[in-house]
Parts: structure tokens; sequence; C-alpha cells
């Protein structure tokens, strides 16, 4: 395949960022038609990022022959619906975190995904660049002993209670947008599932989350702390440390690395920092999706990996006294 043709539906405020911006550097890739409910908002969309076609629904655009791929920003109780109907029309799926509503939701798709031989990815950007890999060779390859807590913080301000982030029945809430980034990065970075051992929620409404903190525990004893945050006093915080018996490494900035991200590792008295000024996360997110359609590569983030974290997620909702989302 010489270049992979890509469809959005929607015109989120995500996408010139995650798709048009790194499709652009990437010979292979091309943005080659939009959908928005609101077919001016995709023709507006269309014209100031360059994209050749506009179907009038989501429908036409999945439908479309001329399409290798579709990428699924829409919001999260949207995810399980449209990557599902993309599969079904024959195409390869790159996902929005989180990548449903719920875990049943996952597993469905998961098992879609499995039979239909196509590519779907979940787009945890963050664990495509070299901070990430480097962050997984430090933590998994005994650089730090024996891990013994790891600990993840994804908070940033979203002060706008109408956002559809602070929906439930979109899918909305603090661990769905903000902490399944830090319960990712400690799965990912513990190289295990984990249990929930507790969970406690600040709301912006009944059953939305406007901030979550949750204690983990993974099968070899290592304990985990997940915060995450839309609003709440701890305004930005982005970031990672790992405590191990031989060493200690703290993670700045990993979701967009080329803004300040760095790594500091202590141990037995001496310090090391290693900066990443590569590019963007999202560059590298594509570049891996691009591979996996057109030469079957494997990706960092398939189906399965997607059920785990939706498990997880699931389960702090629990533990805190709330729904999962779509319940």
């Amino acid at each position: 395949m010489d270049k992979v043709r890509i469809g959005t539906l929607g015109a989120a405020r995500i996408t010139p960022q995650a798709l048009v911006a790194p499709a652009r550097k990437l010979e292979r890739a091309e943005v080659a038609a939009v959908a928005a409910r609101d077919p001016a908002r995709a023709r507006r969309f269309a014209e100031r990022h360059g994209i050749p076609r506009v179907h009038d629904s989501y429908e036409e655009l999945v439908a479309d022959p001329e399409l290798d791929a579709v990428y699924v920003p829409l919001p999260n109780s949207l995810h399980a619906q449209w990557t599902l109907a993309a599969l079904r029309a024959g195409k390869h799926v790159l996902c929005e975190k989180p990548f449903a509503s719920n875990q049943a939701q996952a597993e469905q798709v998961a098992a879609e995904a499995r039979s239909s031989g196509l590519v779907v990815m979940e787009a945890f950007h963050w664990r495509y660049h070299p901070m990430a890999e480097r962050m997984v060779e430090l933590a998994r390859g005994g650089s730090l002993g024996d891990l013994q807590r790891l600990s993840a913080w994804v908070c940033f301000p979203l002060p706008f209670p109408g956002n559809i982030r602070y929906r439930y029945e979109l899918g909305g809430g603090a661990t769905m947008d903000a902490g399944c980034y830090a319960i990712h990065m400690c799965r990912t970075l513990a190289g295990a599932e984990p249990k929930v051992v507790s969970a406690r929620a600040k709301l912006a409404s009944p059953q939305v989350d406007r901030a979550m903190e949750a204690e983990l525990s993974f099968p070899d004893g290592a304990r985990a702390r997940i915060a995450c945050s839309l609003f709440s006093s701890r305004l930005l915080k982005v970031a990672a440390v790992l405590e191990g018996s031989a060493g200690r490494l703290e993670a700045n900035n990993p979701l967009r690395p080329q803004i300040g991200g760095r790594i500091r590792l202590s141990s037995s008295g001496w310090v090391r920092t290693e900066r990443f000024r590569a590019e963007a996360t999202y560059y590298y997110q594509l570049a891996a999706f691009v591979a996996a359609v057109a030469e079957g590569r494997p990706t960092l983030t398939p189906p399965e990996d997607s059920v785990a974290n939706m498990a997880v997620i699931d389960a702090v909702y629990r533990a805190a006294g709330l729904r999962p989302r779509g319940a």
C-alpha cells in the first residue's frame, strides 16, 4: 500500500494536531475525507486543512470505498459504535482514548477486530514516543531494581461545566478523559495488570467525577497511585514517578515530551537527567498506525490492551461508589 487514505469522523478540536499535522509529515498518510454532524462545519474544516472530500454523514464516510482507514475522535460514548461501524465497512481504525464507554463495549470491539483481521489501535499517543520507550526500558529492564511504587498524575484545568467531558451520557468524567492516561502509564511501566484497592472521587455532578485518586496493587506486590483532574486545587501536573529497590525515576510531561519532557534518574548518590525534544507524540503514533495498516506491523496499543485498561477504569469507578460509563 503506497498511501493510507484516512477519513476523520467529526471536526474535533484534537484532529488537527493528532491527525492532520502529522499526516503532512508522513508520505504514506493522507487525510482524504471528513464528516461532521454539521455539514457546514465539515466543509469549513476541510477548506482550512486541505481535505479533498466532505461527506454529509458519518455513515457516508465509513462507507467511502476510497478510504482505507477511519479516525474516531468523537465523544467517548460514540467510540465503540463508530469503531464497529468502520470495521464492518472494511476500514482500519485509529480510535481516540478511551477505547469505549466501559469494558463490555471494549470487549465487543476487540472481538470484531479479531474476526475482521483489520487494524484497530487506541490513540494513547504518549506510548509511541521515544521518551515512553525509554521509560519502559528503565522500568522493566532492572535499572531501578524491583519496582515498589508507581505514581502517575494527569491533571489539567477544564473549568467549563457545559463541556462534553462533564456529561455522563457522553462518557464523561476525569477518569475517562485524563485518568485513562495515568492508568495506562502504570500498567505499561509495570508490565502487569493491577487490582484497584481504593478510589476517591470529587464530583462535578452526580456520577461525573471532576477529579479522582485511586490506589492500585500489582501481582508482584508493587503499589501504584493515580491522580487525575479536570477541575481541582491541583491545576496542572503531568508526571510519573517510579520507585524501585535500586533507584528512582521521575518523568516530567510524558504526554507532550517535546515541551519540557525529561527523565530524572537517581540511584546510590548519583543523578542523571535525560531530555527529549523529538517530534510530537502524535507523529510517532500516526507513523505506527500507517505501518500497521500498510505493512502489518504490530501496534503498542491493540484492542486487548484497551480491554485491560477499560477494566481498570470500570473498577476505579466502582471503588469510588460510581457507575462505569454506559452502565
